[in-house]
């Protein structure tokens, strides 16, 4: 069994251009998927937030119509319930990345607002990087790469591989007009080799340790290929 460490964000909003806070957190299904299989695969998951603080599940990633129905909505709301780690969160700078074989990184608006940010957190994805240890992000989870520059200044991520939330689907979301920035954009300018998909198709990226998902459909199978390279 080995310890899997999930990083959260710790925002319950996203601030938008004119300056208005959009309700937000993390995805559920980005979280609850992922969980779901690294603990039936006999591994525990730890959660670390900034501070310490209990994460806020979007109540978006909730509704019927983004899990296909309300059967599916009322399943991923009762796995959520039962994932009783979420309310014993780690503080996330004081996260010692050798405690774990693996670290995933969730979604939602949330990780646009503080991991994008926070600099423990780019630490903790450069230190990762580095290690050789399988490291999964995905939907805008991948804004936390913003925040990991090496003392160069440049981003740890740069020349990478790499799928998030596209432009298309921020668009088709109806959000792009109202963001201060884009995800996509963001990580271009950083360096970053942005693989694009098709709009809420599952895509998973590769790159050495690096796995990435491109949206809420591809955090199943981003985690199954995390399994794939756990001890």
């Amino acid at each position: 069994m080995s310890k899997i460490l999930f990083v959260i964000t710790g925002v319950d909003h996203w601030t938008l251009a004119d300056g208005t806070r959009h309700p937000s957190g993390f995805w559920a299904e980005e979280a609850v998927a992922p969980y779901e299989a690294f603990e039936a695969a006999g591994h525990e998951v730890v959660v670390a937030t900034p501070g310490g603080v209990v994460p806020t599940v979007d109540k978006g990633s909730l509704a019927p119509e983004v899990n296909g129905g309300q059967e599916a909505a009322d399943r991923i709301a009762h796995a959520l319930a039962s994932m009783t780690v979420l309310q014993r969160p780690l503080k996330l700078a004081e996260v010692d990345l050798a405690d774990y074989a693996a670290v995933f990184y969730p979604g939602g608006h949330g990780p646009m607002e503080d991991l994008a940010v926070d600099a423990d957190s780019g630490r903790l994805l450069t230190l990762a990087l580095e290690s050789g240890k399988p490291l999964g992000v995905v939907c805008h989870g991948p804004a936390a790469l913003l925040a990991a520059t090496k003392e160069d200044g440049t981003n740890a991520f740069a020349g990478y591989r790499v799928s998030g939330f596209t432009n298309v689907e921020e668009t088709q979301a109806g959000l792009a007009g109202k963001a201060k920035w884009l995800l996509q954009d963001r990580l271009v300018e950083a360096g970053v080799d942005f693989q694009e998909g098709e709009p809420w198709a599952p895509k998973v990226v590769v790159d050495r340790n690096l796995v990435t998902g491109q949206n809420p459909a591809s955090s199943a199978p981003l985690a199954a290929e995390l399994l794939k390279r756990l001890p």
